[in-house]
């Protein structure tokens, strides 16, 4: 089983640019200690293996996609009316990005 350590922890928050504190750095490792004795008392339930994985939570599950149904579209000259600065068919904005 594979053991979380601190220096672990701050690499993946790093890389996610979350930054962790010392206190929650702590917290993740408690978590991470429950997680991983929870699954160490799955992994030693007798024949697990042969346990299909669940897909959805709900046994009958059934995904029904709808047809697409067309509708009345806004013209773009109807959606730019409500712009205060168009320029052609496109909405100028305040550039928001300093140099």
């Amino acid at each position: 089983m594979a053991t979380f350590t601190k220096e672990m922890v701050e690499n993946y928050a790093d890389k996610l640019l979350i930054g962790l504190t010392e206190e929650e750095n702590k917290m993740v490792l408690e978590e991470f200690e429950v997680i991983d004795r929870e699954i160490d008392i799955v992994s030693k339930i007798e024949g697990i293996e042969n346990i299909k994985p669940m897909t959805h939570p709900i046994d009958d599950f059934v995904c029904e996609l709808r047809e697409d149904e067309v509708e009345q579209a806004v013209t773009i000259e109807e959606l730019l009316q409500n712009c205060d600065d168009v320029k052609e068919r496109e909405v100028r904005v305040p550039k928001v990005v300093e140099e």
